[in-house]
């Protein structure tokens, strides 16, 4: 029996990105579900933050693991942990994977609003292998991003990415068009990584059932 992924989005175009994650594992083995709700891409305060974990409790619900995909608001996963099933921030599994180890990790990141969450992820994974950690924010991506010009958003990603010589890391699920810029050197990115660790939390969650 297929497991079922929960996903919880902030941008749609994001749906695909995991969608296509999953549909290369092996055997049909994941099915997810997609809850697009941009109207949660603000400012992480607390209440938004306990709205947002109110919410991912509830697919819980339903699904074998739920993976929350918004840099911005991942601190609610943290929040939801109570849930029925597993809650994962997709960016946490990402930072776990980049730091892994050691070494200097290059974080990319195009939203202002995920500065914040996006270091302190990075920062508690580096800590427990000793990696070091350059954030970069990817200036004049995020306009184009809104703008719905998804060619020069992961352009101007690339363009930056290219001056660096560190593990590069595109730290939001939306950057992750721009590794194909880049194959010479391909960044890690948060679609696959992410829905490879929340396969196997619901796996283990399943089998402890």
């Amino acid at each position: 029996m297929p497991l079922t992924l929960a996903c919880l989005h902030t941008a749609e175009s994001n749906a695909t990105l995991f969608q296509a994650a999953a549909e290369a594992l092996p055997g049909g083995a994941l099915t997810l579900t997609h809850r697009i709700r941009p109207d949660l891409l603000r400012e992480p305060t607390p209440a938004t933050l306990e709205a947002v974990a109110a919410l991912l409790r509830e697919m819980a619900e339903g699904a074998d693991a739920v993976l929350l995909t918004c840099s911005t608001i991942g601190g609610a996963a943290a929040r939801a942990q109570d849930a029925a099933r597993p809650v994962l921030r997709a960016d946490a599994a990402l930072a776990e994977a980049a730091t892994r180890r050691g070494g200097m990790v290059e974080v990319l990141y195009a939203a202002p609003t995920t500065e914040g969450p996006t270091r302190a992820v990075f920062e508690a994974a580096a800590a427990r292998t000793g990696a070091q950690l350059r954030l970069h924010l990817v200036e004049g991506a995020w306009p184009l991003f809104l703008a719905g010009e998804a060619e020069a958003y992961h352009a101007r990603i690339a363009e930056v990415a290219r001056g660096l010589s560190g593990r590069v890391v595109l730290a939001q699920a939306s950057m992750a068009g721009a590794a194909a810029l880049l194959p010479e050197a391909p960044p890690l990115t948060v679609p696959a990584i992410s829905v490879m660790a929340a396969a196997r939390a619901a796996l283990k969650a399943r089998d402890s059932r």
